[in-house]
């Protein structure tokens, strides 16, 4: 069962983790980018829920000309306005991307996700996802095509109601950090085993954390085996759960 802590973005692994007796199945979507000729693709997606910024991993990225998805909430986006000036001194690393307002799991019906109470009816899924296209419009950024949800689990309706909004919703295929909660050296295992066409999820939010570092050493480990990394915008995306078609 993947870890989680009160407060921390982390991503559930089982249903097993939501309240119990609640009416509506959730999902977790995966989300795969399509192979190409040559040595391997993958994307790399880091989520940036709340608190600071894991300058490990953004110096990583900067020096080794490593490209990423950020997926940046509001709360993110207010203070960590160095960052930012860093990621859009760099528009050929880094693409923002929408993780939400609030940081509220994209659920329509009330419950608790690993502790963190869902948006809980249609208007306030709404709102979570608009509010946090709102706080980057407000950076300038271009207009996100893409959101991932609080926990990354979503109810079904949820989903349909964010892919009439225009986004595609971000799943993912290997989870690089247990929502920041693994130590250094299972985080570059996990995310070092990562193979062509696969979508890694991780943190740059928890620069406390050793998950930081083993971030870092996976993806550098990825690089040397000569994979080429990609952001989400820059590759077909193919989602399950009605999430990219």
């Amino acid at each position: 069962m993947r870890l989680f802590q009160k407060h921390f973005c982390v991503v559930a692994i089982s249903l097993s983790a939501i309240s119990p007796g609640n009416a509506q199945l959730l999902v977790e979507p995966t989300l795969h980018i399509k192979s190409e000729a040559g040595s391997g693709r993958v994307a790399l997606t880091l989520d940036a829920c709340g608190g600071k910024t894991d300058t490990r991993i953004l110096s990583a990225l900067v020096e080794n000309e490593i490209p990423a998805t950020i997926f940046v909430t509001g709360i993110w986006l207010k203070h960590n306005a160095a960052a930012i000036e860093i990621m859009r001194a760099h528009p050929e690393l880094f693409e923002l991307e929408n993780h939400g307002g609030r940081h509220i799991p994209a659920v329509d019906t009330p419950q608790k996700i690993y502790g963190i109470r869902s948006a809980g009816s249609p208007e306030a899924v709404l709102a979570e996802v608009e509010s946090g296209a709102a706080a980057l419009a407000v950076t300038g950024e271009p207009v996100p095509k893409w959101f991932r949800g609080a926990t990354a689990e979503y109810s079904s309706s949820a989903i349909a109601m964010i892919r009439k909004l225009g986004f595609k919703i971000a799943g993912f295929s290997v989870n690089g950090d247990g929502g920041s909660l693994l130590g250094a050296k299972e985080t570059a295992r996990r995310i070092a085993a990562a193979k062509d066409g696969d979508v890694i999820i991780a943190h740059i939010n928890q620069p406390t954390h050793a998950a930081g570092e083993g971030v870092v050493q996976g993806l550098l480990e990825l690089k040397a085996k000569g994979l080429t990394f990609v952001r989400l915008d820059d590759a077909d995306g193919v989602g399950d759960e009605g999430t990219t078609d």
